[in-house]
Parts: C-alpha cells; structure tokens; sequence
C-alpha cells in the first residue's frame, strides 16, 4: 500500500541524518496522500540505518494505524493534527536540529534578519506558548498540535511553514514531505544565521516590510518570477 509515499518519505528521514538534523533516533517525518486519507510515518525508535519503505507505518487522519506491524513515531497525533488543519500541505518534519531547538528552547522566534530568511519564510519564525501542565499529561502530542495551530491562526501555513515549539524543537511542513525536509534544512540555516546576527549586533533589526514581502513573494504565489516557467 503507497509504496510510492513510503519511498518518499524514507527518502525525507535519510536525507534529515544527511543533512546533520538529527542524530540516533531523534526526529520523524511524514507524508500524506490526500486522494487514500492515509499518512506514512516513521516508526518510533528504530535506527535510521535499519530502515527500509516497508517499515514506514500507514494510518489514517485519526491516527489509527491501517498496516505496518511497527509502532508509529510518537509525535504522529501531533503531524495528524496539522494535515486535518491544512488540507494544503502534503509532508511533515519535525527534528531537534541544534540552532533551531536553541531558539525553541529560549522560546524566542527567529526574526527575520535578511532575505535569505525571507526567501522561504513569509516573517519571524513564530514560537508556541508553553503547554499548561494538564496539557503535558494528557495527549500530550495532539496538544501540541493545537498549541501549533493556535500560534498559526489567520495565517497560510504554506507562507509560514515552520514553528518552534516552546522548550520543544521545530515542525516544518510543504506539499510534499520532500519538500518539507528541504524547508528543515533551510530553518536550521536561518537558525544559524538569526544566532550570529543577535551575536554579533544584539541590537539587530529585522528587515522592512517591503524587503521582506518582495523576496517571499518573488518566490511565492501567482506572481513569483524566481526560477524557470513550469
């Protein structure tokens, strides 16, 4: 069953290790297909080198599970809670990747200090509020998607598609989870970046309004003219 997801989205966790966002067992990723209403995941706990497509878990948009004889990532009620939310968006990431977890955990969103930040993120990358003590201790995970879907009300997730969770680590998601793990790397960059700036100016600004609109949607939306014509 979706042999073609599980692929992608063993592909997407590998090129998380690749790319030097997670380490051991740290981070998942997912993808779904809107067409069947079934999401593939990483399983919990097993070592990325172990993996192969066929132990990536299938289950439906509630989170039960439909084939895989593999526990799912823990954080699967959290990736469900965003695919009900956003029928937009086709993958999700979610890693501990070194910078980006730092803000998290100093619970400060990453402003948007220049345009390569700006390129793929439409302003400051927001941070959650904390979860309240009964929210930790019961559906922890699909609490913190709510606590996600809180600090994103009003807003396209495909323009902001990155939050830090407070005292947590970062979620990314795009149409695909392909794409999905290219924008974690980028966040773990703009995380960089974001660091050296305050280091190196603590009075750092964010860019304009319109420095920051022109290069998001050069990129993004109807009008964007970055790239060749598809």
């Amino acid at each position: 069953m979706l042999e073609a997801l599980r692929a992608e989205v063993l592909e997407a966790n590998l090129e998380l290790v690749r790319r030097g966002l997670v380490i051991y067992t740290f981070g998942n990723a997912s993808g779904v297909s809107r067409e069947h209403g079934l999401v593939a995941i990483k399983p919990s706990g097993v070592p990325y080198e172990k993996m192969t497509p066929a132990d990536m878990v299938i289950t439906d948009l509630e989170g039960n599970v439909v084939e895989g004889s593999l526990r799912p990532s823990s954080d699967l009620a959290t990736h469900v809670a965003l695919y009900r939310a956003f029928t937009s968006i086709g993958g999700v990431v979610h890693t501990h990747s070194r910078h980006a977890t730092s803000w998290a955990q100093a619970r400060r969103e990453i402003p948007c200090f220049g345009t390569t930040h700006a390129d793929y993120f439409h302003g400051a990358i927001p941070v959650t509020e904390p979860l309240a003590p009964e929210e930790i201790e019961t559906e922890y995970e699909a609490n913190t998607g709510l606590a996600i879907l809180r600090c994103l009300e009003g807003h396209d997730p495909l323009h902001h598609p990155a939050i830090l969770v407070a005292g947590h680590a970062p979620f990314c998601w795009a149409k695909s989870v392909t794409d999905a793990a290219h924008l974690a790397v980028i966040l773990e960059e703009v995380a960089v970046m974001a660091w050296e700036t305050v280091t190196i100016n603590p009075a750092a600004q964010p860019i304009s309004d319109a420095l920051l609109k022109k290069h998001h949607f050069r990129k993004h939306g109807p009008g964007a003219y970055y790239g060749q014509a598809k």
